[in-house]
């Protein structure tokens, strides 16, 4: 119900006392109160009660006006029994905030009103379910070119006054009503995809409910109708679906919503399903380009042979672009503990909704992704439009490391103890001849990655040339021994002696030996240096002026 429905009940005894721009709000409950600060107790919408118990001096009006506006309320109305006319600091506080504000007279009770809200209020919300039911099943019958998620979320927004949005399994933004406003921030929403997964790998059921924020939100997963029908008959494992599933956040606590209201938005996930559903099967060409590619490539097919495939699935990928795309090559691999399920088709689900063209945009982005997968492995050919002449193209496409900041927390959640994922980014290629390079070197940036600690890792070229490449595969006990071997006996003399060992070791190998340099830099007479390294090479054993020796100290560091 609105506010200006209030005052046209005259048995209601309410009296506007400001706020007359704001009458069209909505009010959606009620409460009564005379704490001094009943935040905590409210969710926003409602429409305020107190008798001003709270108020001991001017000053106290302020705090509270400030208080029920950040919660959001409705409108306070305040009862003239306790202190007879409204005091005019309420009043002016209510003005600063534009916070309605309504007298009650001292002849009516506030239960009375109460009543009258409550009675309103769950009126309307029937009607309103009544309505969207009616709406849901004729969109049901309509079949799967309903229009997409927006126009779901649109009727939720506009019928149910609820702002929602479809996210990936990764915190991206699917799809969003035109009546919900903005969508959450680029981190909210990862935070939220990484709830829904580490509550869904629980098993319970949802909505899950969250705070982020101090925002409350209520989040639905979205099960493929064909992945529905697999996990009812008990043949599947949560964990072959979990990482690929949408999910339905609504910026609302379902904790208290009637059977009718939870029932609906669980249709609601089943028509986002459907669109769901209709992008997987729009998939089916992509990955089938991407497999014949791949097979070509590892079967070391000439390069004409695949440059002749690429030219047919350019036209797919990339549409319109005239001019042949340059290519990037992506692994990813799921692996689970026990190895007894398959990662290949998660991790081909996950690049097909994390993999993001940045010279493209729009919610289709993955539509000119083609993603192929064998064994717990899958393979993107990510297209690029070929860059002008001015550039060579090596900084074009996919950074790993952007990727790995936009999937690793949400991701993170739902592989917990149980899973990792790692992904490797290849160059950009310009040519056939370049593919099958590209692939290797895809493929050995991500056993880069799935040497180092942590659930998801991602791993690119650019760290395939130097030393960095070795570092990576030394194992554990190996590296404290040896950078304890040379390194220990320094540290214990700096430790006891105050001495910069440490630091002088570093500086001398960074200015390639050079005495003046590294004089210069850190500030010693050459002399003084001398005796440091004099000092290292004493407790270390080792000679300075021996590239072997040099080399040792430089990946001990490197690795400590």
């Amino acid at each position: 119900m609105r506010l200006r429905a209030l005052l046209d009940t005259d048995a209601l005894g309410l009296t506007l006392l400001g706020g007359e721009d704001e009458l069209d709000r909505a009010v959606r409950g009620v409460m009564t109160t005379d704490l001094r600060d009943p935040s905590r107790y409210l969710s926003g919408g409602e429409l305020v009660l107190t008798g001003l118990a709270w108020r001991r001096d001017p000053a106290d009006s302020e705090a509270f006006v400030r208080l029920l506006t950040g919660a959001g309320v409705a409108a306070l109305a305040a009862g003239e029994a306790e202190l007879g006319n409204i005091p005019d600091d309420l009043i002016t506080a209510c003005a600063r905030h534009r916070l309605p504000l309504f007298a009650v007279h001292e002849s009516v009770a506030f239960a009375s009103i109460t009543e009258h809200v409550v009675r309103q209020v769950s009126g309307e919300r029937a009607g309103d379910l009544a309505a969207v039911v009616d709406r849901h099943r004729r969109m049901m019958t309509s079949g799967p070119a309903g229009g997409g998620p927006d126009v779901v979320l649109d009727l939720l927004g506009s019928d149910l006054d609820l702002r929602a949005w479809v996210l990936s399994p990764a915190g991206r933004l699917i799809a969003g009503s035109k009546v919900s406003g903005p969508a959450p921030a680029p981190d909210v929403c990862a935070t939220l995809a990484a709830e829904h997964l580490a509550a869904a790998r629980t098993g319970r059921r949802g909505p899950h409910r969250v705070a982020v924020g101090g925002t409350a939100y209520s989040l639905f997963p979205v099960r493929g109708n064909s992945r529905t029908a697999a996990d009812q008959g008990g043949s599947r494992d949560m964990r072959e679906t979990l990482l690929s599933e949408w999910l339905l956040a609504v910026e609302a606590d379902a904790g208290d919503w009637p059977a009718e209201r939870l029932d609906l938005l669980q249709g609601v996930t089943q028509l986002i399903a459907v669109e769901r559903d209709r992008r997987d099967a729009a998939h089916t060409v992509r990955r089938r380009l991407a497999q014949e590619v791949l097979e070509l490539v590892q079967s070391g097919a000439a390069p004409a042979e695949i440059a002749a495939r690429l030219r047919v699935a350019a036209p797919v990928l990339l549409p319109g672009l005239g001019a042949a795309p340059h290519w990037q090559v992506v692994v990813a691999r799921v692996d689970w503990a026990g190895g007894e399920i398959e990662g290949g088709p998660v991790a081909q689900a996950l690049l097909e909704e994390i993999l993001v063209d940045p010279l493209l945009t729009g919610p289709e982005h993955s539509d000119r992704i083609a993603v192929a997968h064998t064994g717990d492995e899958a393979v993107a050919l990510v297209p690029l439009p070929a860059v002008s002449s001015e550039h060579d193209g090596s900084e074009a496409g996919i950074l790993a490391e952007e990727l790995l900041a936009a999937v690793r927390d949400p991701l993170s959640a739902g592989l917990d103890d149980n899973g990792r994922l790692t992904i490797g980014v290849s160059a950009t290629v310009h040519s056939a001849e370049g593919l099958r390079g590209a692939l290797e070197e895809a493929r050995h940036a991500r056993r880069v990655a799935g040497a180092r600690p942590g659930r998801v890792c991602a791993a690119g070229h650019q760290e395939l040339a130097s030393h960095v490449l070795l570092l990576p595969f030394v194992p554990d006990d190996v590296r404290r021994a040896f950078t304890a071997r040379l390194l220990d006996p320094l540290r214990d003399y700096d430790r006891r002696h105050r001495a910069e060992l440490i630091p002088t070791l570093e500086a001398f190998l960074e200015c390639d030996g050079s005495w003046t340099r590294c004089a210069a830099r850190l500030h010693l007479h050459v002399n003084t240096l001398r005796y440091r390294v004099g000092r290292i090479e004493q407790l270390t054993g080792r000679e300075l002026s021996r590239l072997e020796d040099k080399l040792d100290f430089f990946l001990a560091l490197r690795m400590s």
